[in-house]
């Protein structure tokens, strides 16, 4: 017999290695919040969909759809997941196709799951809208049955430098389903669910959901830890029979520890785990002999470009669930050349300058520690004969400037320009001499803090109210800024308060009352409403809610985790009266009785109403504004007649 050339004999070692690698991860991995960092569209590739498993082409499985406006009838979802109306129907126990659903129930969808290009999909065409991002389309509309890794790879040629998806365009969404392995099927498992985790969600609780032990459940999706599933991702749920609409209703009760699996003990896993071993070391060598290969490929791919942006240089950020587009992107190539940088950011207003990178190196005095502003990303500069603060920002911020540029109001910090070098945002803002509202109210490390008087405290929240109801009311469209807390709340020369870091900021519902839904929950959780943490729900009640517990903190000087939000509840549950004798020991020590009863009575119920759990009985920023000036007007008169009220911080006579 004539000898094996040695190319043969690599590639029998590459297939014998590559089969015994199939077999030794029959699981599929659950990729948890990695699915929403779609600023690195790379870093796994079970992003962009479950793996095939070996003579597992295709099959029928289904998965979780939870019924919104507009996707809340047969019609509606059997046309965007692609599924069979009259299958769904059923599924589901509806009499006919032409059923709706209740909105908010949780579906069970029927598809057709094939492997394509190695992995698992259910493809749904989608018609893109105006400010679509593969993000949202992921999360939003699809409630994270794709993901923003999944819809890029998938369409390319559809998606701009910033990570919008082209208005109008026709793409596929490829929906993440699975079918069982060949082990699995063995084991009386026909369908692998798609999931979606709903918050509050364990595997204890969807175990016992649908009848099925946990272990399969981590099995399946090669978990270790019970405790690490996260809410809006999807989680394959291993069935023997097809789901039914009541097992999508259950209780929740305290989940008991998980009983670990018995380690094996029989010959035969002794058996899997030498193979196991020895797959991993065939592997271990397949990928030393390519190394050179996969590098040269690598080096090569770098010098791909999207949208004349070289794919190493280019910043994209998908994180955008605002619904309107950014300005262009801009890479590190260009950051100093002002025309070439105004060319490529679209649609900024002519006010907002583009500065040169070296201007604001001289200003901050090379970013000195001595011009640091709180210890934070900002430095005190003079830029233009005027005070400013530059703030580096690592990530794209055109969604940021998006709002910036359309908003104008005393009480939003002002933006006067950007600059971008070497993979850094710089954006200038005026500056708030007095820095954040935190320091003035809560005490440092070093045990100081810089009290604000009563009515300073109350020009102050009314400031924010009127800025928030700017927001609210007067812009076209309506914003919610989605992060209110005192370290967002600047002060300048005269203790005004202005509004920062619109990072998170997102268009409001047109209309009073309306509710959009978001699966990317973000913030500081003692400041978010309950809504959005329990259901995604989005209003400008979230800021009012969080308006609420940054006026807590104001008159009471401690932090909302430190107060609890139950304070006021209890506060007033006692009548007019007891909580008058009790009002002192609420509000912050060191304003040392220089206030009114009746004004803190009235705050302390002004913070009640803004923390009501139902957001439609809370009130408007309009509303809050209004009374806030009616405190003011009460100070006021009170303070004309009294010679008391001073402020002080213990260095320096605040009084104005």
């Amino acid at each position: 017999m004539a000898p094996r050339s040695p190319s043969f004999l690599l590639l029998l070692f590459f297939f014998l290695s590559s089969s015994t690698i199939l077999h030794v991860h029959p699981q599929q991995p659950y990729e948890g919040l990695a699915t929403t960092d779609c600023e690195n569209p790379h870093n796994s590739t079970s992003l962009l969909g479950y793996f095939c498993a070996p003579r597992s082409p295709s099959c029928s499985t289904y998965l979780t759809f939870r019924a919104l406006p507009p996707y809340d009838s047969v019609a509606a979802v059997s046309s965007l997941l692609a599924a069979n109306p009259s299958l769904l129907s059923q599924s589901n126990s509806l009499p006919s196709a032409s059923s709706a659903f209740p909105i908010g129930a949780k579906l069970s969808v029927p598809v057709a799951c094939s492997c394509s290009d190695g992995y698992y999909q259910s493809d749904a065409p989608y018609t893109v809208k105006g400010g679509d991002t593969a993000f949202l389309i992921a999360n939003n509309t699809f409630q994270a049955l794709s993901t923003c890794q999944a819809i890029t790879a998938r369409n390319l040629n559809n998606i701009s430098s910033t990570g919008f998806v082209l208005s109008g365009a026709n793409i596929t969404v490829p929906l993440r389903c699975a079918c069982p392995s060949s082990n699995q099927t063995r084991n009386g498992v026909k369908y692998l669910m798609s999931y979606l985790v709903d918050p509050g969600d364990t595997i204890y609780i969807i175990s016992r959901m649908f009848g099925v032990q946990q272990q399969s459940i981590l099995d399946a999706n090669a978990l270790s830890n019970s405790n690490n599933i996260y809410p809006f991702t999807t989680l394959l749920i291993p069935l023997s029979n097809p789901p039914n609409a009541s097992q999508l209703i259950s209780a929740s009760p305290p989940p008991p520890p998980l009983t670990a699996a018995s380690p094996p003990t029989h010959k035969s896993s002794k058996r899997g785990w030498i193979f196991a071993v020895a797959g991993v070391a065939a592997a271990a060598l397949v990928v030393a002999a390519a190394a050179p290969l996969v590098l040269a490929i690598l080096k090569a791919s770098k010098k791909r470009t999207y949208g004349g942006i070289r794919a190493d240089e280019s910043k994209i950020n998908y994180k955008d669930d605002r619904g309107s587009t950014p300005p262009a992107i801009v890479t590190a190539d260009n950051a100093d050349s002002s025309s070439d940088i105004r060319s490529r950011i679209s649609g900024i207003r002519p006010s907002l300058k583009i500065y040169k990178f070296r201007d604001l190196k001289t200003a901050t005095e090379n970013f000195s520690s001595e011009r640091q502003i709180d210890g934070g990303s900002s430095y005190r500069a003079v830029l233009d004969g005027e005070a400013v603060a530059v703030r580096k920002v690592d990530g794209d911020v055109t969604a940021q400037i998006s709002v910036l540029k359309q908003i104008s109001h005393f009480n939003l910090n002002k933006l006067h320009g950007l600059c971008f070098n070497k993979g850094y945002w710089y954006l200038v803002h005026e500056q708030a001499q007095n820095g954040r509202l935190s320091k003035w109210l809560f005490k440092s490390s070093d045990g100081f803090s810089a009290a604000l008087n009563w009515r300073r405290r109350v020009l102050v929240a009314l400031d924010v109210a009127e800025g928030l109801h700017y927001l609210h009311s007067f812009c076209k469209p309506a914003y919610v800024h989605m992060d209110i807390c005192c370290t967002n709340i600047l002060l300048d020369s005269n203790f005004r308060a202005k509004i920062s870091n619109f990072s998170r900021a997102r268009p409001a519902q047109e209309e009073e009352g309306d509710f959009a839904l978001t699966t990317h929950i973000v913030g500081k959780s003692s400041h978010m409403a309950p809504e959005y943490i329990e259901h995604g729900l989005v209003s400008p009640k979230i800021d009012v809610y969080a308006f609420g517990v940054v006026l807590m903190e104001m008159i009471t000087g401690r932090e909302a985790s430190e107060v609890g939000r139950d304070a006021v509840t209890e506060l007033l549950r006692g009548g007019e009266t007891v909580a008058g004798e009790e009002i002192k020991g609420f509000i912050d020590q060191s304003l040392e009785w220089n206030y009114t009863v009746d004004s803190a009575m009235f705050m302390v119920e002004l913070i009640e109403k803004c923390l009501r759990r139902d957001a439609r009985s809370r009130p408007s920023m309009g509303e809050v504004a209004q009374s806030l000036s009616k405190v003011s007007a009460m100070l006021e008169s009170w303070n004309s007649s009294s010679d008391s009220q001073s402020f002080s911080s213990g260095r320096e006579s605040l009084a104005r």
